[in-house]
């Protein structure tokens, strides 16, 4: 035990000091507080502490080993005996029971499984954390470490230096005119979508959503106190129609969108469509958030322009991350937007984080200015691009007469259409039995109703484990559906 252990005998009772301190340690045991096996100071340290003779604690010790509730280990010390059955607290000592009543809580969606280890996982379209250039983020954390300033106290906002980088990246790349002042920088987009909720939605006010989307977003939104409306998704991405229908009965305080890959399907909104949501948000002073998650990851022609390079209006707030261009590990996010929305998210983030790890943010904004993110980006894209395409063929070849509708223009995942003979929820359980992990379209579903569609995410796992994990869905598939 590396921390002095705080024991508090009985104040005088009658009983002796030796009494009263074996009482103290047999009570913290059957509250759980010492565990078995856990080690008891010394006897000279705990009688030093207790501000009592060396014997007195001494005997308390003797009294506990006769009892069973100790065991001694020459040359190691005193401990718990492991014998004793490992209970939990009980009630009333503080730590399970709760005194007082919880506010109501509903989440829109049950957390999913996690994947067991050695899963072939095509969850999420997560990144292989095995190509991440660690030695160059080391190097850079370490450089970092070696600035005391950074440990201390600094912007809300985020470090004015990754600012200033991730300000030039969104510039060359995504097309947004924006300088580190009309920046924010977050431990991830969640936290963005979150102090977006937080600072500009008010109880009551409707939220529309994309009815095939997000569900931690959703999630965010509600917290918040919006009243969530859901808008059609169809092949080419979100139904604007659907919001104009909305507007007709009554204001929308905000629409949380996903046109460049949406989210799941990797439809492409329309220009036609895209235009049509920033007149509406124009014309009813709607706040527009523009998830752009993975951006750099397009493999048919250009990226399609953010609607925040399309916004003369200031109606549109940009998300991004890095998590998928590096890992989800850092929590690296942010949001852009007119400086004076900028300041009210930093706000709010001051009462909820204070400031994001300065540290990480020195190695990462070193890391976007010496080239090793961006080349690291152009590497993935080519990998990327690669494991795509052999997910394709694979899929084609065990699946083709149960999978349609595969090739999608962009983004970390597929999203394709299950033949109607096939019972999705129950094949992908089967899967999973397999060690094949993916996720059901009804995952994605504002309703949860089923959907003939599956997401499969193919960055995390190489050529070879794309075609083992196609083979074994084709494996868990039920017999009459084999070709």
């Amino acid at each position: 035990m590396n921390w002095t252990l705080a024991l508090h005998p009985d104040p005088d009772s009658g009983s002796s000091l030796t009494v009263r301190i074996a009482r103290a340690i047999t009570r913290d045991i059957q509250r759980g507080r010492l565990t078995p096996g856990a080690r008891l100071p010394g006897t000279r340290h705990l009688a030093r502490q207790l501000g009592v003779h060396r014997n007195t604690v001494v005997a308390a010790y003797e009294d506990l080993l006769a009892e069973g509730w100790l065991t001694a280990r020459p040359g190691s010390g005193t401990f718990v005996s492991a014998e004793l059955p490992d209970r939990p607290a009980a009630p009333g000592a503080g730590t399970t029971q709760v005194g007082y009543d919880l506010p109501p809580w509903r989440e829109l969606r049950a957390p999913e499984p996690e994947p067991p280890r050695g899963a072939l996982t095509l969850n999420g379209g997560s990144p292989d954390l095995r190509l991440v250039p660690t030695a160059a983020l080391a190097r850079a954390w370490r450089r970092a470490l070696r600035q005391p300033h950074l440990l201390a106290y600094g912007d809300t906002r985020g470090l004015p230096r990754l600012r200033g980088a991730l300000a030039s990246m969104l510039a060359a790349r995504r097309g947004l005119a924006v300088h580190a002042d009309g920046l924010l920088a977050t431990r991830g987009a969640q936290m963005a979508l979150a102090l977006i909720a937080r600072a500009l939605v008010r109880p009551g006010e409707r939220v529309a959503v994309e009815a095939l989307g997000y569900a931690p977003a959703w999630q965010a939104f509600r917290d918040a106190g919006a009243a969530l409306v859901p808008l059609r998704v169809d092949s080419d991405g979100v139904v604007v129609d659907d919001l104009e229908q909305a507007l007709a009965d009554g204001p929308v305080r905000l629409v949380y969108v996903t046109p460049h890959h949406q989210f799941p399907s990797m439809a492409v909104l329309p220009a036609a469509r895209r235009l049509r949501l920033l007149e509406l948000a124009r014309a009813h002073r709607i706040v527009v958030v523009e998830d752009d998650y993975d951006h750099e990851f397009h493999f048919e022609g250009p990226p399609v322009r953010p609607l925040g390079a399309m916004d003369p209006a200031g109606c549109v707030l940009s998300v991004g991350t890095l998590s998928k261009v590096l890992a989800p590990g850092l929590r690296m996010g942010w949001v852009a937007g007119p400086p004076q929305v900028v300041e009210r998210l930093a706000a709010h983030r001051r009462y909820l984080d204070r400031q994001g790890d300065a540290v990480t943010e020195a190695a990462v904004a070193e890391l976007l200015d010496d080239d090793t993110i961006p080349r690291h980006v152009r590497r993935m894209r080519r990998v990327y691009a690669r494991r795509r395409d052999a997910l394709l063929a694979a899929l084609e070849r065990e699946l083709g007469g149960v999978l349609s509708e595969l090739p999608t223009p962009g983004g970390l995942a597929l999203w394709p259409r299950v033949a109607d003979d096939i019972d999705v929820g129950a094949w992908v359980r089967r899967c999973r039995e397999r060690g094949v992990w993916f996720q059901p379209g009804a995952t994605y579903a504002f309703d949860g109703g089923a959907l003939p569609r599956v997401r499969l995410g193919y960055p995390g796992l190489d050529e070879a484990q794309l075609e083992e994990a196609a083979r074994r869905m084709r494996l868990a598939l039920p017999l009459k559906s084999c070709r």
